[in-house]
Parts: C-alpha cells; sequence; structure tokens
C-alpha cells in the first residue's frame, strides 16, 4: 500500500493518495494537473479528488479579472483525473501514466460559482466499464454543497 495512504482525512475507508503519488498514476502536469489528492479510493468503485483553489490559477487572470470564477470546464477536468486515478487504482500499475480520453460529458449541471479559496471535492464513482472504455458520475461539492455535476466516459489508450 502506498505510504501516503490509508483511512485519514477522507474517513470513507478507502486508499488515499498525495499528489507526489497522484503524479505518478496520472500524467497531467501544471497548468492543467486540477487535483491535489485523492482520498477515499475504493478500487473499481469511487474516489474523491481535492483541489484547493487559489488565486494563482492561471485561468483567473481573465475569467474574470474582477470576480474570479473557476471555468466550469476546470471542473470538468477536475473531475476526470479523478476518475483517471480511480481507473489506475483498479488496474494496477500498469495503467500508470497511460493517457484517457474524454468520449462523452452529459447532463453537466453548474449550480454555483467556485472561486479562490475554496476546496473543492470531487466525488466520482463508477458507472460502467466495458473494455477500455468508462463511464462515470461526478459531483464537485464545496463545504458539503453541490457546485457541479456530470457524467461522463473515457477511453484508456495504451500509447504513453
Amino acid at each position: 500500500m502506498d505510504a501516503a495512504a490509508e483511512n485519514g482525512p477522507g474517513q470513507g475507508g478507502g486508499v488515499e493518495y498525495d499528489i507526489t503519488r497522484v503524479m505518478q498514476m496520472i500524467p497531467h502536469r501544471y497548468p492543467m494537473l486540477m487535483i491535489e489528492r485523492v482520498i477515499d479510493v475504493v478500487p473499481n468503485e469511487s474516489a474523491v479528488g481535492v483541489k484547493n483553489v487559489s488565486i494563482n490559477e492561471p485561468f483567473f487572470a481573465g475569467h474574470f479579472p474582477s470576480r474570479p470564477v473557476m471555468p466550469g470546464v476546470m471542473i470538468i477536468e477536475a473531475m476526470a483525473q479523478t476518475a483517471a486515478v480511480l481507473v489506475v487504482s483498479t488496474l494496477g500499475p500498469d495503467a500508470e501514466g497511460k493517457l484517457v480520453y474524454f468520449m462523452t460529458v452529459d447532463e453537466a449541471r453548474f449550480r454555483r460559482p467556485v472561486t479562490p479559496g475554496d476546496q473543492l471535492h470531487i466525488h466520482v464513482s463508477k458507472v460502467r466499464h466495458r473494455a477500455n472504455v468508462w463511464k462515470f458520475r461526478g459531483e464537485a461539492k464545496v463545504n458539503g454543497t453541490l457546485v457541479a455535476e456530470a457524467t461522463y466516459s473515457a477511453m484508456i489508450l495504451d500509447e504513453k
């Protein structure tokens, strides 16, 4: 088991991965790495990604200078990255660093703005897995309040 790992702040009984382990598992890097920790990972079922939203995010310079709001597409990306960590956790070390491509994003809803100082908890659960295609349901919450949700599917490829 990972040294960053068991139980801890998520309290859901699953595994926890810190930023170092997340970067080993998925290929994303700054400025596109949207999660800093993944908690409550239950392989083949669910995971919770954590994103500390900072005014230093590059997108805040233009979205919007007078009222910084995290773009919805970045919240969806955080959901996808949390799901990618869940996939690697499920498939094992051979899946580390593989590329995962969006295929669909459905039923996306944005309930309230996410702003600097917020901490996003991205709850992801597997809906279905067939061959190399995975479908997930994601909900992003700030202080327990739903701020965004979506259903999406992705394909994992063998190329690195």
